[in-house]
């Protein structure tokens, strides 16, 4: 199956949640697009703010991982609040500034207004723009997969 790159939207705070406990969890929880990542596809967070709602704007790369099994699950949050979740490997990386390297991805180019793209909360980015991104972020791919 080929391998494929993703772009979710979160805040950095809940980033940082999903990294401490290793899972994904994408558009306030909802299961699909979760469902249109398997295993062995890469997932990059931008974070467009520190926390929210009313965090301080940031729009950077905060994390990035790789999905482990693909299997979706759900974990009560709150009593009415259980959202869909997958379980990402995360590797070391620094935070990037979107502005610092946005000039070198197709994905800004190709698209008029990168705002609404980035509103729909997660979306599929070619492998060079993954790149780009990932070393950007100082991600050290010895001894991880990345299949052309």
């Amino acid at each position: 199956m080929k391998q494929r790159f993703w772009i979710g939207v979160v805040s950095e705070e809940h980033v940082k949640i999903g990294e401490k406990d290793g899972f994904a969890q994408l558009c306030h929880g909802k299961y699909a697009p979760l469902k249109r990542m398997k295993a062995g596809d890469w997932l990059i967070y931008y974070s467009p703010k520190t926390k929210y709602p009313d965090g301080n704007p940031l729009q950077a790369f905060t994390a990035i991982g790789t999905v482990k099994s693909g299997d979706i699950y759900r974990v009560e949050m709150a009593p009415q609040f259980i959202p869909y979740r997958l379980d990402i490997l995360y590797q070391p990386c620094q935070s990037v500034s979107f502005a610092l390297i946005k000039s070198k991805l197709t994905f800004v180019s190709e698209n008029a207004n990168v705002g609404l793209l980035f509103r729909r909360g997660h979306f599929e980015v070619t492998q060079q723009d993954f790149m780009t991104i990932a070393n950007a972020m100082g991600v050290d791919f010895s001894g991880l997969e990345i299949k052309v």
